[in-house]
């Protein structure tokens, strides 16, 4: 087997690329530590980027694209804001999810649990199961509808 020299940040770059879109800050960070100069990191991601290499809005779309059906956009901002894009974009992204997000609910929960909740330890369980997957907190309130007096605790 054929012994491979050290590979550069551009081929990095491009490995990294190759197997999902990556923002800018993602590679920055994932390559920081093979630069071996100063600036050379910057060169090589600012010739991908003039190159369309790294676009942000292809890796917008392509979160979206493979989360929007298991997750809510709460949790999907939290994953475009944690790869460093441009804030308009994430807001506009999940802005765009808005629409679809009671749908989307539904159907994640609808994989997870067979029937509605019959008491409020069950609704309980199935409201965390979806606020742990990114749905707002009025989405499963309406999903799941509104407690049954019988399950609500009186003041005292």
């Amino acid at each position: 087997m054929p012994l491979l020299g050290p590979q550069s940040l551009k081929g990095r770059a491009l490995r990294l690329l190759s197997g999902r879109e990556h923002s800018r800050a993602e590679l920055q960070r994932k390559l920081a530590r093979h630069e071996e100069e100063p600036g050379q990191l910057a060169r090589v991601l600012d010739e991908l980027q003039a190159k369309d290499f790294i676009n942000e809005q292809r890796v917008v779309d392509s979160v979206v694209h493979r989360r929007a059906a298991k997750l809510g956009g709460m949790r999907i901002r939290q994953e475009l804001q944690a790869r460093g894009l441009d804030q308009d974009k994430v807001h506009e992204a999940v802005t765009a999810l808005k629409s679809s997000e009671l749908a989307r609910a539904r159907e994640v929960w609808a994989r997870k649990f067979d029937a509605p909740p019959a008491n409020a330890a069950e609704r309980g369980k199935q409201a965390r199961f979806l606020a742990a997957r990114g749905f707002d907190g009025e989405v499963v309130q309406r999903l799941l509808g509104r407690p049954r007096e019988e399950d609500t605790v009186p003041a005292c």
